[in-house]
């Protein structure tokens, strides 16, 4: 093999990220030594320039319908037009034509309802940005829907979340292709984690803790985040709220899908994954700074939400 070739599918409202964070990476791997190197072309139906989300244009290599190499790797990028490319025939059934080409086939972000409008997809387990999620398992009954994940890899097909997510299904792509030392490499180059957990959640639960539409909810959501090594009980947080345990729950599994002990657990495991890469705290210390009663009960937490123990997640994801 002299070339590993990757066809970039877009169209008009595109995100500009979902391709760059691809194509980025990928050019940094040629560079610190990808052997054989990455070969990065873009379709766009009609060879058109595209107008990506942000405004900017995007000039074309080839023209999705005139295309016919074999690739290594076929990804089709997200973006607010993601619903009209799924609707355009033509384009739908030239991504399924190619898909016959590919060793493996991707999508980023919302790619995935252009992938679920070819039924690439149907049996499948799959990810999408966390907005749109609800929306495509409705049209689409017979996707497995996950919004949760920042990647899934379901036999040659991978899906990857929102935006940046891109990024982290490309190195896990590197890593597969070219080994960890490349990895590492553009790593480094995109100064970013070597990579994320795969089952790693979109929405980080500090970022998600004003989301929530109940102020009450979201006042024990912030006091929750802020005192992780508190005492989180039901009955402790319901004292706090003034309210009865089981109106409390009633309230966080409305509000938040969650119940409190799920909730709190997760933030705790968040919060602990954030010590774990940021310093060099003993496993010990960080369960206590994050409220687990001991260093067992980190361990299951890691393996419940990440699938991978404490340690492994320090070694492999802090900074080089």
């Amino acid at each position: 093999m002299d070339e590993r070739l990757v066809l970039l599918v877009a169209y008009d409202g595109a995100e500009l990220l979902d391709i760059a964070c691809v194509t980025s990476c990928l050019d940094i791997a040629n560079r610190i030594g990808a052997s054989p190197p990455y070969r990065m072309v873009l379709a766009t139906p009609g060879k058109r320039t595209v107008r990506c989300d942000s405004g900017l244009q995007l000039q074309a290599d080839v023209a999705l319908e005139r295309f016919n190499e074999p690739m290594d790797t076929l990804l089709v990028s997200g973006g607010l037009g993601h619903e009209d490319a799924a609707a355009d025939r033509s384009l739908v059934g030239h991504v399924r034509r190619l898909s016959a080409l590919a060793r493996r086939v991707s999508s980023v972000c919302t790619g995935a309802t252009v992938l679920a409008a070819t039924g690439l997809l149907s049996g499948r387990r799959i990810t999408t940005h966390w907005m749109y999620a609800d929306q495509l398992a409705a049209k689409h009954p017979d996707v497995d829907v996950d919004a949760d994940p920042i990647y899934i890899r379901d036999g040659e097909i991978a899906t990857s979340g929102g935006v940046t997510s891109a990024l982290d299904l490309t190195m896990s792509f590197i890593e597969e292709d070219h080994g960890e030392a490349i990895a590492r490499g553009v790593a480094l180059g995109t100064v970013t984690y070597l990579q994320r957990p795969a089952a790693q959640s979109q929405m980080s639960m500090f970022v998600a803790s004003r989301l929530s539409g109940d102020l009450l909810v979201r006042r024990l959501r912030d006091h929750i985040v802020s005192h992780p090594n508190s005492d989180l009980s039901t009955p402790a947080l319901a004292r706090l709220a003034g309210v009865s345990e089981r109106h409390l729950s009633r309230m966080f599994l409305t509000h938040v899908e969650q119940t409190p002990a799920q909730y709190v657990r997760g933030v705790r495991t968040e919060a602990a994954a954030h010590l774990l890469v940021s310093g060099e705290l003993p496993l010990a210390a960080v369960a206590r700074q994050c409220g687990f009663g001991s260093t067992e009960s980190l361990r299951q937490a890691f393996l419940d939400r990440y699938g991978v123990p404490p340690s492994q997640y320090r070694r492999t994801q802090t900074p080089a």
